[in-house]
């Protein structure tokens, strides 16, 4: 089936064989000048459309042109259509979009900065013209519009033409000179103009005077111009005919109209009402609708009698009326030929059903009063509709369908509960799959189905759907049991339910901390999606797998993952890179990086900048920057990972995945490492964080960013060892390995830095714990990356144990890793030596030894203690150390 994008909507319509020139208005279109915004604005038949493709069609332009009708008032279908048009004129532009836009709830401040930032790198400008953008302007494409054009590279113009202003920051583009506005009073013709079109293009031979009348009478209106040609081809009265010429607009319209359908032949006038039921025409379409057999040929002879026929694309296939004469001939179609008007459109109806277009085809229907024909073609469309990321589609067809009809079709039915699951609209999801149970329950006389394999399904989907209705209720049990339910039900041969259900258990085991259940959760649906070619999903539950691995401390079980994953889209990826590449390079990065390869890491983060977001997943955006912000923390530029943070935040997409590490406990984390601890406690306040509370694995994350931020501040460090010590029963009990090797890691910390006495005994059991946890698999990071204090530690496990080779290798990254930029708070700040000459007064090194670990004299190392004294407001060793703990400077 093919997709939803309508490809005649991305052609620059035929210019009639002769055009009236007008350089006063192509001047300003294709004038040195590139404002950022060009607006044609004015009524219908003000010639808006032929004066842009005019402009469009000279040689040197490279235009991108959607022709826009209500349906793009949808913003997934809106910018699908513009980004395919920026691609056609530019190819590679925009095509990181696209996987993007297929995504269930499409996450557009990632959509249009993925845009953007592909227009940015183009070398040559392009045009990008929305016409009848009228059609599409809401409040959703207006603000989305007004971003793109606010930020809009130079190389980039937006043309619009609108029959209403839209509800973009005209005048503060109009104040800049970023706007170039052509308006009904510009586009109406001139006299010399009106003499062009009417003596030249139509070789009426009118007099000068005549010529006048007919200016004053239309005031340049082209619409009314070009019908009142049409009269007078073949009249002998024409000075009569102008001088009874008047009225308003609406009447000049209707009058010309009644003249030019009087004039036609019966056959014509009669193929002009009947066809003016359909949006586009086509030869074959038009004979379907009309019970005809000339439809090309008639639209053939229409254009080349300028009977506003407009050419939608360059093989002369597809045509439109012009909007203004389409109304016309609607409303004498109504007048004359009300009774006939369903039946057209239940022959569209059945042309585009065939035809395999099911939304034009289920809108003619509707229009119609067809109901049954409309349900038909629902049900026939609505699956595969919705495995193709159609969502909001189905879930429109909703409100046109009286419920009776639906509670009688399962198929349908089940479609439409798939539809409102998508788009997250649950409220009556509950109902309808009790109606749906009861149906299934009945006499199979009482259902409507055409497709008996479709109905097989349905079981099964009904509890995948009753599983994932309880997941989003926070309630894991009854999940596990309709996902149970779903694969005993499924289909022979139904892998995606089978798949489906798996994953749903999966996810609530894994949000209630069972890993090793989410794990073979998974993997029953990493198999089944293998089997039904959904390789792409296959990536995706690879991501949740790679995730599990790496808490339960099995990095070399996650790198396969990843790894086996990538051999599997390499083996499908005839046509270049599948979508979802970049997530699994993303996970080798991980593991990269937890193993501090900063190297390594750097250059899988490059890769996957180079695939780009249209290889990605939707939660590709936040995981990369993420991953990049991590790497930034470990190279010291605590600023820059904060700004990715921030970025990720925006960016997220979770849809069912438990949010286990939030974005904003991760920026949390690294405002402690800056030192800026009270910013870090509006955020534990914020998620009303308390270390009494009762623990739950879904927020084990952030227990643990709140524990960091306890540790810092001596007072509070007492609760933090309460919490640790909870935490670790916790993870020991969940087999979270990962998460325990951290636990055990910040247990050391807060033992060194009790009350500045430095309980390095203390402190080295849970580290050497830790060690032996982390030692397998190739830790490195979770270490590395505490600072100053660690190092102290590991040494001290060094000189207990010389011969064990893995604390003296995490010792020595330390003298490899970037010095850390220290924010102090102070006013007076601690320049880098006295910082160097604090972190050894947080150890137990009497003064001998640290001037000889800094290799400057015992003297110089009092002068140092002073100035830090002095600095920090303190007059001993152990409140200075306490001190600096409080401001983050250890």
């Amino acid at each position: 089936m093919p997709s939803p994008l309508v490809w005649t909507k991305l052609h620059v319509p035929r210019a009639r064989h002769v055009v009236v020139p007008r350089p006063r208005l192509a001047d300003r279109l294709g004038g040195s000048a590139k404002p950022r915004l060009t607006l044609i604005s004015g009524p219908a038949g003000f010639g808006k459309t032929t004066l842009l493709a005019a402009w469009a069609g000279q040689a040197g332009c490279r235009v991108a042109w959607v022709s826009l009708e209500e349906t793009e008032q949808e913003p997934a279908s809106f910018w699908t259509h513009v980004v395919t048009a920026l691609d056609a004129a530019a190819p590679g532009v925009g095509t990181g979009v696209l996987p993007l836009l297929r995504a269930p709830h499409p996450p557009m401040e990632s959509v249009l900065a993925t845009l953007l930032n592909e227009l940015g790198a183009l070398a040559d400008g392009v045009d990008l013209v929305l016409d009848d953008y009228h059609l599409a302007d809401g409040p959703e494409i207006a603000g989305e519009v007004a971003f793109l054009l606010e930020h809009l590279p130079l190389q980039v113009r937006l043309v619009i033409s609108t029959r209403a202003d839209p509800a973009l920051p005209l005048a503060r583009l109009r104040a800049r000179g970023e706007l170039v506005e052509i308006r009904a009073a510009d586009l109406r013709f001139t006299v010399d103009e009106v003499t062009a079109y009417l003596n030249g293009v139509f070789g009426l031979h009118l007099e000068p005077s005549e010529i006048v009348t007919l200016e004053e009478r239309t005031e340049g209106w082209i619409a009314a111009l070009q019908l009142a040609a049409l009269s007078l081809q073949g009249r002998e009265d024409a000075a009569g005919f102008i001088a009874g010429f008047a009225g308003d607009d609406r009447y000049v319209v209707d009058y010309l109209v009644e003249e030019v359908l009087g004039r036609q032949p019966d056959a014509v006038r009669t193929f002009l009402l009947e066809t003016s039921v359909l949006d586009r025409l086509s030869g074959s379409l038009c004979d379907a609708v009309t019970g005809g057999m000339d439809g090309k040929a008639m639209l053939e002879s229409l254009e080349r009698s300028n009977l506003f026929v407009v050419s939608l694309d360059d093989s002369r296939q597809w045509y439109r009326y012009h909007h203004l004469f389409a109304d016309v001939l609607r409303a004498h179609l109504l007048d004359e030929r009300s009774d006939e008007i369903a039946d057209l459109h239940r022959r569209a109806a059945e042309w585009y059903g065939v035809a395999g277009e099911p939304v034009t085809a289920v809108r003619h229907a509707l229009a119609a009063g067809d109901i049954g024909q409309a349900a038909d073609l629902m049900e026939r469309s609505s699956i595969e509709l919705l495995r193709q990321r159609q969502e909001a589609t189905v879930r429109g067809w909703l409100d046109d369908i009286p419920h009776d009809v639906v509670r009688r079709r399962p198929v349908l039915a089940v479609g439409f509960i798939g539809a409102l699951m998508s788009r997250g609209d649950f409220e009556t999801v509950g109902d309808r799959l009790d109606d749906l149970e009861r149906l299934l329950a009945g006499p199979r006389a009482d259902m409507v189905v055409l497709d008996e394999s479709e109905l097989a399904r349905v079981p099964g989907a009904t509890e995948t759907y009753r599983a994932a209705l309880a997941l989003v209720a926070g309630d894991p049990a009854d999940t596990v049991a309709h996902a149970h339910l779903a694969i005993a039900k499924a289909a022979p041969g139904d892998d995606l339910t089978v798949s489906a259900a798996s994953a749903l258990a999966g996810l609530a085991s894994w949000g209630s901390g069972d890993l090793e259940a989410a794990h073979h959760g998974y993997s029953v649906a990493v198999k089944g999606l293998e089997r039904a070619g959904n390789i792409a999903d296959v990536l995706g539950c690879s991501i949740t797998l790679g995730d599990i691995r790496v808490t339960q401390g099995r990095l070399g079980d996650a790198l396969r993952t990843y790894e086996d994953a990538l051999r599997l889209a390499a083996a499908h990826d005839t046509d270049g890179p599948l979508r979802g590449t970049a997530d699994m390079v993303v996970g080798l990065s991980q593991i990269t990086f937890e193993r501090n390869d900063l190297a390594a890491t750097a250059e899988h983060l490059k890769r996957v900048e180079a695939l780009g977001e249209r290889l990605g997943l939707p939660q590709l955006p936040y995981r990369w920057r993420v991953a990049r912000a991590r790497l930034r923390e470990a190279e010291r530029d605590l600023s820059g990972s904060v700004a990715l943070l921030e970025e990720a935040e925006q960016v997220y997409v979770g849809d069912y995945s438990p949010n286990v590490q939030p974005v904003a406990a991760q920026r949390a984390r690294v405002l402690v490492a800056q030192g800026r601890i009270a910013e870090a406690l509006v955020w534990a306040r914020a998620q009303h964080l308390d270390p009494d509370d009762d623990l739950a694995y879904i927020r084990e994350y952030e227990h643990l960013t709140l524990a960091r931020i306890l540790i810092h501040q001596q007072r509070t460090r007492p609760a933090a060892h309460r919490l640790l010590e909870r935490l670790q029963t916790a993870a020991e009990g969940g087999g979270r390995i990962g998460t325990l090797i951290e636990i055990l890691t910040l247990q050391a910390l807060a033992h060194h830095g009790e009350h500045g006495r430095h309980d390095v005994p203390g402190a080295v059991a849970p580290l050497e714990q830790a060690l032996r946890l982390a030692e397998p698999e190739g830790y490195v990071r979770v270490f590395v990356g505490e600072g100053g204090p660690m190092a102290t530690l590991l040494e001290a496990l060094v000189r207990r144990d010389p011969s064990w080779a893995y604390p003296r290798g995490l010792r020595a990254a330390f003298d490899r890793a970037p010095a850390r930029p220290v924010e102090q708070g102070l006013v007076d700040p601690l320049s880098e030596r006295e910082l160097d000459v604090l972190r050894l007064l947080a150890t137990d090194l009497g003064g001998p030894e640290i001037s000889r670990r800094l290799h400057v004299s015992l003297n110089t190392v009092r002068t140092h203690t002073k100035k830090i004294y002095a600095k920090l407001g303190v007059n001993s060793r152990r409140t200075a150390v306490t001190r600096a703990g409080e401001l983050g400077l250890l």
